[in-house]
């Protein structure tokens, strides 16, 4: 049996529902990003009689109310945000919030002289407003004190040459767009999140891709009785000034209302704050406060429980909404305030990762800020472990690529199972499973074979350099950490590619694996050039040898230094005697030492 209707609704009657709060429009594709061309063709499409495409309406389920009564609440539009509130725009005046959360009103105008090779709709100018054939505004003719004798003769005063009878059918014509149908989609309530996921994407393959987070964001704008409305406001306010600090004093002329919650003075610190380690997006923020609260992973978990669903009896209750909502907003505030922020974000760039460019797994990271906020709020926990802790997991995470495939699922088992048995338990039959010898001596030496900078075990491997306050190879000054941030201009072949091309030796995966890698100060490298190995580490240790050379590599002068440089970048012994021959035998040589470093690295953050 179909688990949808079909149905056609007439404009008017839409707009009416929407206007009376039956069907939520929660800005799933938020904000409004349509340009004020699009909306002018949309109402062009309905004059003309054109198909404008469907709604598509996920139901609300029947919820049950504490004195036995049921009540369904508002409807949420899955599928025509940008159309509907171009409609709402256009036709009612009604404001919009753009990209930067600024409120614009897209007023369209119509010409009802235009003739078949004449633009009938066009976006208001000042230009068109001026001019009397045009009426500057539509939604002047869809008001409901609308007069069309008075405003036909109106328009007639200022256009004596106008044929009355061409004006009134245009007016006639434009007018019933209120009466134009459009088909709407009406999903059942029993549907789960990806059953209505997988109907979307059948229904609108082009249209922006849904996920759990989108869906968790509609129940909670269209909830205004459990503060959802401000609730979904401060997630993305959040958001928003988390990337763009200066956000903060638009805000305080654009929501004045806002400025007066509690989220707002929670959030206050952003408007100082510039660090970009981690500027979480509502699906971050979501997840964290879920995770935190709930003990769960599942984010259509949360879809269900803020319509009420009670997993155990499998009905829908009030007291799920109201407990849920609590519960959510709780976590929200939690995830905002500054101390928790900025101490989660101190301990993850006090262990090296300083830099986004390393930061690649968002899971990992969302994770690692679930755990500090479970462990610091864990009656028992010894408050002084938590970052310990949290480092620690994070670098095991990361390091074993935990939540790359199903991360809900690990995540949602780790939660568990933290719970069960506490996280020091957790952790340690994690790394007694997962490091084993096995794991440092082949599989971490395996995983430095390919050639990508954003595969975990290099980032990790660069973590460790700006944790061991490294300097960059053959530099004396220069540390890692002043050339990661810029990560793709300094890392450099130590066997350098043209070099290796020369010598027949034209696999891009293996010229540029990278265990061929090193930061290299850009004036340096200017030097190396395309020589071989056994000529410019030669030269280095020359150098350093007081023997005379034509032009100096790098600022290292004493051997003592340069040894000490060459393993902390984990150059092989003997590299001022290789060449294109020796570069299979460098790469094993070399990834072994990365995997050890990686290693000692490991065992020296967080807990011992």
């Amino acid at each position: 049996m179909p688990r949808y209707n079909v149905n056609n609704k007439q404009i008017s009657l839409l707009l009416s529902d929407i206007k009376a709060k039956n069907i939520a429009i929660p800005d799933i594709q938020r904000p409004f990003v349509w340009k004020p061309k699009d909306v002018r063709d949309l109402i062009d499409s309905l004059y003309n009689g054109y198909p404008i495409g469907y709604l598509i309406v996920w139901k609300s389920p029947e919820v049950n109310l504490k004195g036995g009564q049921k009540f369904t609440g508002q409807s949420i539009l899955i599928d025509g945000q940008q159309r509907v509130t171009g409609l709402e725009t256009a036709i009612c005046g009604h404001t919009v919030i753009d990209e930067d959360f600024n409120e614009k009103v897209y007023r369209i105008a119509f010409n009802p002289l235009a003739r078949d090779n004449e633009t009938r709709f066009e976006v208001q100018t000042p230009a068109i407003k001026n001019n009397k054939k045009w009426i500057p505004d539509i939604s002047v003719l869809f008001d409901d004190t609308f007069n069309a004798f008075a405003f036909i003769n109106g328009y007639l005063l200022n256009n004596p040459d106008a044929d009355p009878s061409e004006v009134d059918r245009a007016i006639q014509k434009i007018r019933e767009i209120n009466t134009a149908t459009i088909g709407v989609i009406e999903l059942d309530p029993t549907l789960t999140v990806p059953e209505v996921t997988e109907i979307f994407v059948r229904i609108n393959g082009k249209g922006k891709p849904l996920n759990e987070s989108d869906f968790a964001m509609s129940r909670i704008a269209a909830d205004e009785q459990n503060g959802g409305n401000i609730l979904r406001k401060a997630i993305d306010y959040f958001c928003h000034l988390a990337k763009n600090p200066g956000f903060y004093n638009q805000l305080e002329n654009v929501d004045k209302a806002f400025m007066e919650t509690e989220y707002a003075k929670k959030m206050a610190w952003l408007r100082n704050d510039f660090k970009e380690i981690y500027d979480p997006d509502y699906n971050d923020m979501l997840r964290v406060a879920f995770m935190y609260k709930f003990n769960r992973a599942k984010l259509g978990d949360l879809v269900e429980l803020l319509a009420g669903r009670d997993f155990q009896n499998k009905i829908y209750t009030e007291a799920i909404i109201k407990q849920s909502f609590d519960l959510l907003k709780e976590g929200v505030l939690d995830f905002m305030n500054e101390f928790n922020l900025s101490d989660f974000i101190i301990a993850i760039e006090s262990i090296g990762f300083k830099y986004p460019v390393l930061l690649r797994s968002r899971n990992a990271l969302n994770f690692a800020y679930t755990l500090y906020l479970i462990l610091k709020h864990m009656p028992g926990f010894e408050k002084t472990d938590v970052k310990k802790c949290v480092q620690k997991w994070f670098l095991f995470s990361t390091l074993t690529g935990r939540y790359a495939g199903s991360p809900e699922t690990v995540m949602n088992q780790d939660l568990r199972d933290i719970k069960e048995k506490g996280f020091l338990q957790f952790l340690q039959e994690q790394e007694q499973a997962e490091l084993s010898d096995n794991f440092w001596d082949y599989k971490l030496v395996n995983d430095l074979t390919v050639s990508i900078t954003t595969t975990p075990a290099w980032c990790v491997f660069v973590a460790a350099q700006v944790f061991d306050n490294d300097t960059s190879l053959l530099d004396i000054n220069i540390p890692v950490s002043a050339l990661v941030d810029s990560i793709s201009g300094n890392v450099h072949h130590i066997f350098p590619k043209e070099y290796l091309k020369k010598h027949g030796i034209t696999d891009r995966t293996k010229i540029n694996q990278i265990a061929n890698y090193a930061f290299l100060e850009k004036t340096i490298n200017i030097i190396v050039s395309d020589r071989a190995p056994n000529d410019y580490f030669k030269v280095a240790k020359d150098q350093c040898e007081g023997i005379a050379v034509k032009k100096k590599i790098g600022t290292i002068d004493n051997a003592t230094d340069l040894n000490k440089n060459l393993q902390i970048n984990c150059i092989p012994a003997g590299i001022e005697n290789m060449d294109y021959n020796d570069y299979e035998d460098f790469l094993q040589q070399r990834r072994k030492l990365m995997a050890e470093k990686i290693r000692k690295y490991y065992y020296k953050i967080g807990l011992k």
